[in-house]
């Protein structure tokens, strides 16, 4: 869903840029490699709440190479981070209670509060 409400993000991904159907990027082995990657840092992130500094940690670490070596316009997390709040919302409609909308949000700003750190850090300019 995030390519198809965001055409723009596939620029910084040369496996699937040129992929027009949603179906065939869904079916990408590339693209579901990228995106285990991601559900895995979040993953860390959840497990490590109560660890500030490994929370800064691996999203300084995600950042920075998103930053450095995929010239990632740091926007985008933001854009992410949003889709994936509207998936979660409709996939457990009959869970996602006010709560768990108010916690993923918090996540959400988490997320991108540490990433944007991690991009002024590195003297991101773009």
């Amino acid at each position: 869903r995030f390519f198809v409400n965001f055409p723009s993000a596939k620029q910084y991904f040369s496996q699937f840029k040129h992929m027009e159907d949603p179906l065939e990027m869904e079916r990408s082995l590339q693209l579901r490699k990228h995106a285990r990657r991601v559900m895995g840092a979040i993953n860390t992130v959840v497990e490590n709440l109560n660890d500030s500094e490994k929370v800064s940690s691996v999203l300084a670490l995600v950042g920075k190479a998103h930053a450095l070596k995929h010239k990632v316009e740091p926007i985008y997390f933001k854009k992410l981070t949003g889709v994936m709040l509207e998936v979660i919302a409709e996939e457990y409609a009959n869970d996602f209670t006010p709560e768990a909308h108010g916690a993923w949000t918090k996540m959400r700003t988490l997320i991108y509060t540490h990433v944007t750190a991690a991009y002024k850090e590195v003297g991101w300019a773009q």
